[in-house]
């Protein structure tokens, strides 16, 4: 039987499990050992990239589609085509090291870290991303995540896709 009537009350349910880490903590980190955070969010759709080899070196555009084969559908800025890029051939272009919004998640429960590390059925590090989250690892907080967005519905954009993807079904 299931625990809540909406995919929304269910989400709410499980994200307010989460631990919420002020960005300014994780900049204290930061300040001290630079090098003690890792980003680890792969090139999602949406992103802005620059692509820095193959035949298309030097190009910037969007990410349309990440295929399961290594190479990402990017829409080239020069012309607006499309073209398949390998992922190893580009990087994501980001406004800074840290997303936009001030607070950042852990999961409240070790088994959606380990959903997410791959510990159990694969990492799931992408799903993650294509839900728009940026994903980070330190070794005292582990896995830890955050939204570079602001001024639009969280839980439509982020959260309730996450829950999708994490494979949850606490709503009728």
């Amino acid at each position: 039987m299931s625990k809540y009537k909406t995919i929304k009350e269910a989400t709410e349910a499980w994200v307010q499990g989460f631990n919420a880490i002020p960005q300014g903590l994780i900049e204290k980190i930061m300040r001290y050992n630079p090098d003690e955070i890792t980003e680890l969010t792969p090139i999602a759709y949406g992103d802005r990239v620059y692509i820095y080899g193959g035949n298309y070196n030097g190009e910037r555009g969007e990410v349309l589609k990440v295929r399961k084969d290594g190479k990402a559908l990017v829409q080239l800025d020069s012309d607006r085509s499309h073209r398949l890029i390998d992922l190893d051939d580009m990087e994501a272009e980001r406004d800074s090291f840290l997303p936009m919004w001030g607070t950042m998640w852990t999961f409240g429960d070790s088994i959606d870290e380990q959903w997410a590390n791959g510990e159990y059925l694969g990492p799931h590090l992408q799903e993650m991303a294509d839900c728009g989250f940026r994903i980070y690892e330190q070794e005292d907080l582990g896995l830890f995540f955050g939204i570079d967005g602001c001024g639009y519905d969280f839980y439509e954009a982020h959260w309730i896709p996450l829950y999708k993807a994490r494979g949850l079904k606490w709503h009728k």
